[in-house]
C-alpha cells in the first residue's frame, strides 16, 4: 500500500504556518508544502485558513494541527 500524501497550504511570512509545519514534522517524517497564493483557486479555497493539510486530497485541519487526526491516517 503506498504512502499517504500530505501536503500543507500555507503562505510566505505567516509565523502559524512556521509552527504549524515544526509541529507536523514531528508527527510525519515526510510531506510536501505548497503556497496557497502560488494558484487562484487554492487561494480562493483555502487562502483565509492558512494554514491547511491535506492527505491524498482531503482536508484534514487547518489553524491548528490536529496531531491525533495526522496520526490516525498516518498508520492506514
Amino acid at each position: 500500500m503506498p504512502a499517504h500524501r500530505f501536503l500543507v497550504y500555507t503562505r510566505e511570512d505567516c509565523p502559524l504556518c512556521d509552527d504549524f509545519i515544526a509541529e507536523l514534522a514531528a508527527v510525519v517524517p515526510q510531506f510536501d508544502v505548497a503556497d496557497v497564493d502560488g494558484d487562484p483557486a487554492t487561494r480562493r479555497r483555502f487562502g483565509l485558513k492558512v494554514p491547511v493539510l491535506t492527505c491524498d486530497g482531503s482536508v484534514v485541519c487547518h489553524g491548528r494541527l490536529d496531531r491525533d487526526a495526522v496520526l490516525r491516517l498516518a498508520a492506514r
